[in-house]
């Protein structure tokens, strides 16, 4: 098993760097962790900029800001500035489409969601198939500027690791954390 290899953090792009960092803050804890560039600092379109980060000629990047959730990796939000910005992807285009969030509370989470700007596509929902089990569920939620923004919980052990070669990542839960510390 290659060893290693995890995820460092994920890349937002969003309208306004502060309004989201407010978002993420409310709705799901997040902390600021640092600035990579200041609102205030000159736009970065250089052609050097345009070949690393592919972005349009158009564009320049702006503020670069590093938050962390609770557990898991960071959140890495993009400030980008000129005409050729396009609006964020629906779950059905190509690429990758939407951030997923574990939370022990789904119900407290998607309200704080909510409170803090976003709001939900359906009800949750029970996972189902592989993923099923009592309490397991998710919702699809918008944040305010439309990003795909998921909630899920599984407090039950889903069937699919009875024949998976590994569990995927999952946080380890306070009561998880509490048993390993007896």
């Amino acid at each position: 098993m290659t060893r290693g290899i995890r995820i460092d953090h994920v890349g937002v792009t969003v309208p306004c760097i502060d309004a989201a960092t407010m978002f993420f803050m409310a709705a799901l804890d997040a902390v600021v962790l640092y600035d990579i560039r200041l609102r205030d600092d000159a736009p970065n379109g250089t052609p050097e900029a345009h070949r690393y980060l592919g972005m349009p000629s158009s564009m320049a990047q702006g503020a670069i800001r590093m938050l962390a959730l609770p557990e898991g990796p960071g959140l890495e939000l993009f400030e980008y500035l000129g005409p050729d910005q396009r609006d964020p992807a629906h779950p059905s285009d190509l690429g990758w489409q939407h951030l997923a969030v574990y939370a022990d509370d789904l119900d407290a989470t998607l309200a704080k969601v909510e409170a803090a700007g976003g709001r939900r596509n359906s009800d949750p929902r029970d996972l189902r198939g592989p993923e099923a089990g009592a309490g397991n569920r998710f919702v699809y939620t918008r944040t305010p500027w439309g990003s795909t923004l998921e909630i899920v919980s599984y407090p039950t052990p889903q069937p699919y690791l009875a024949h998976a070669p590994r569990a995927k990542w999952a946080p380890v839960s306070e009561t998880d954390t509490i048993a390993f510390a007896i």
